[in-house]
Order: C-alpha cells, then structure tokens, then sequence
C-alpha cells in the first residue's frame, strides 16, 4: 500500500439493484458507503423485470416503493397460453392472499428504479468509471486493498461485492463459477405513445424448444423476453441468429408466429428497435455449491448477482437482489451503530446465514421451471401443456411469498 491511498469504511462494487439497494439501507441506518461503478454511468441492461410482493417488501423497507407504484402498473394476472392455438388456456388472478399478506407484481424498469435508488443516496456516493480489478489483502491489518483499472488503489475496512455474474469479489472468495445453463435470451422494450392496450396480465408462451413472455409496464411501454437454447453455436458461443440484429427480430417473430401468437404480441415485437434487444447466455451458480460455500470472508462479503446468478424462470433475480440489499444492510448497520457488542464480521455471517439457503433455493427451482417450461421433449411437452400448466403458474407465487424484514 502507498502512503497517499486513501481509505473507506465501506466499499460497494458495483451500482445496480443490490449495490445501490445495500447503499441506500446503510444510509437509512446512519451508515456512510461508497459504491465503485465500473460503467461511466447507470448500467439499464434488461430494461424491466417483474417485481413481485417480496421485492416490494423491500423497496417499501428502503422507502421507494409507492414510487415505483406510481410509476407502474399493477399486473392483475398470468395468462398461460396455448402453443398450438395461441389462445388462453389458463388464467391466474395473481392478487391473491399470501402467508405474508397480498400479492403484488409490477414489471418495473431498471433506469426508473436505479434512478429513484441514487436519487435518495448522497451526491458524492457513486463513483462511476471505478472498476476493481483485484483485491489484497492490507498487511498489518483487516482491512483490503482494492486495485482499480486506472492504477489507483483503495483501502477499505468492508468490502461488498455486488458486482454482477462476473464478480471479482465472488472469485477472491472462492465462489464456485457461474455454469452456462445452454439457453439464450433476448429481450425487448418499446414505447405506444398513445397507450398500448395490452390489458395489466403476464402473457406467458411455450413453444417447441423456447419460452416467451409479454406484460405491460405502464400505459406506454411493454416488456417482453424470449429464451431458448441454440441448435449450433459458433466458436464464439454465439447461435447464427445473434450475428444481427435484423435476424434476431426474425428470429423471434418466427418462434411466435409457430405458436399462434396474438397478431397485438408480434406487433409489439415489430415495434421493438433494434439497439433495444439485447441477447446474452443464461448462466447460475450450482445451488449445491453456494450451501458449502464461503460467501462471507472476515470483512468481505457478496450480494445480488455476485451472489446468486439464476436463470429468469421465476423472475427472481432482481427481487432476490433487493432482499439481500435490505438484510445485508440490517445487519450490517446494526452492527455499526450499535453498542459494540456485535463485530462487523459477525455480521456479515448473520447475514450469510439469512441468505445462503434462500439463495440456493431460488437457483434450483428457477432452473427446474425453465427445464420442464422449454424442453423440446414430446413427453414432457405433453405433461407440462395438460396437466402442469396452472402447477407452474401458481408456482410463480411460492417464492414471492417471503418478507425480508425492515431495516
């Protein structure tokens, strides 16, 4: 270390759902952290994400939740669709009565939510263009050196890695990397000036080989996704269809027309521009792996992505990222704050031990739905089109079904 490095309490890698979400609990509580982005500015990849009652729980904890309402559209229901007529098979009132009170499901955007979550941070948290690149640990004491991409470096007391599926803070802990589940996804925004018309429900599609889905996000702007697994990927990992983007949009046109897709659903995605389709492989980290592993190391620890990569299948990602951002900030905060009775790394296994089953939960039934939802397999096809169609509906509801707590 040089003498002119300077020192943080608590450093956050990476600015998105978790690591904006850990920021904002730690200042609720009195806490000052810096986040370190490597972006130069607010990363809005995915566009949207289904924000069901858990997430809710936890925005409503860091105190952006009735924001987020104001700004989106309750989703009603699930419309479970049929991949040989294109009509609905089932439908599933998703306001239902949970263990833990109503549910409640949005399709929130990302740049709204990270927006409302730096807004309510002080101005000098967010660091952007900061990547770490490597982490040391400080002779003579607990605290981490963290080396950054432009040269400098950094001393932090607490290091919280919220920095994505590719964490350099998971990979110094020693966290087992994310495998390629073998499936694909693209996803897709567009804006009706003058209103959409798609009703407030989930419009939920399988097909032969691939899964869609389409629901409004407010008045004006429809989400939609589909993921499937590429026949013959190149040396680069890469199906013919993602070479451009004008075959992309075919691709998926194709996928829909195939299954009798509403004429309202294929107009969405002919609307679709193109620089607003991003294609990217679906990776997880084995459940197995996460229950043996060391996902808190002394003063270090992970959350979000960093933590627990999963496959879409039960859009619980960005719901999970938030719980963890409310529990870690809990314990941690407390810890600060409190009497001194509890050290920060007592803390931070507290919090490991909130989070690891819950984590490894997520993983493996995210991957289970997705594996019957898009098999190709006749049998399982069959099985899952007549008589699990409504199980993996209402299954939807199981994971949302859990409060995190309060800060």
């Amino acid at each position: 270390m040089q003498p002119q490095d300077a020192t943080e309490d608590i450093v956050i890698a990476g600015a998105g759902l978790a690591g904006l979400g850990v920021a904002l609990g730690l200042h609720r509580k009195g806490v000052r952290s810096v986040v370190l982005e490597s972006s130069p500015s607010l990363r809005t990849s995915g566009f949207a994400f289904m924000t069901w009652t858990n997430a809710f729980r936890a925005l409503d904890a860091l105190g952006v939740g009735d924001k987020m309402r104001s700004q989106h559209v309750q989703v009603q229901g699930v419309r479970v669709m049929s991949s040989i007529t294109g009509e609905v098979v089932r439908e599933i009132d998703i306001r239902v009565q949970g263990k833990c009170g109503p549910h409640e499901a949005r399709c929130v955007q990302r740049n709204v939510l990270l927006q409302a979550l730096e807004e309510e941070l002080p101005r000098d948290t967010i660091r952007y263009s900061s990547k770490i690149v490597s982490i040391d640990q400080d002779t003579g004491s607990d605290a981490k050196i963290l080396h950054l991409a432009d040269g400098s470096t950094l001393r932090a007391k607490v290091v919280i890695g919220c920095d994505g599926i590719n964490s350099v803070v998971a990979n110094w802990l020693g966290l087992a990397k994310p495998c390629d589940s073998g499936r694909r996804v693209t996803r897709g925004h567009v804006k009706y000036p003058d209103g959409h018309g798609f009703q407030p429900k989930f419009m939920q599609f399988t097909g032969k080989g691939f899964r869609a889905g389409l629901v409004p996000c407010g008045e004006t702007d429809v989400y939609w996704f589909l993921t499937w697994s590429p026949s013959c990927p190149d040396a680069d990992g890469k199906d013919d269809v993602e070479q451009s983007a004008a075959a992309m949009k075919q691709f998926v046109l194709t996928k829909l027309t195939s299954i009798n897709a509403p004429p309202q659903v294929l107009d969405a995605v002919e609307r679709s521009q193109m620089n607003d389709v991003l294609v990217a492989p679906l990776r997880y980290r084995p459940p197995l792996s996460l229950l043996l592993a060391s996902i808190t190391k002394g003063n270090v620890c992970v959350a979000g992505d960093a933590l627990h990569p999963t496959t879409p299948d039960l859009a619980q990602g960005a719901c999970a990222a938030l719980e963890d951002a409310v529990v870690l900030a809990r314990c941690l905060g407390d810890a600060i704050v409190g009497d001194g009775s509890e050290s920060v790394e007592a803390a931070l296994l507290k919090y490991a031990g909130i989070r690891r089953w819950r984590s490894a939960q997520l993983i493996a039934a995210s991957y289970m739905v997705g594996f019957v939802q898009q098999s190709d397999h006749a049998i399982v096809r069959f099985v899952r089109d007549k008589l699990l169609s409504g199980v993996l509906a209402k299954g939807l509801l199981m994971m949302p079904d859990y409060d995190c707590g309060t800060l």
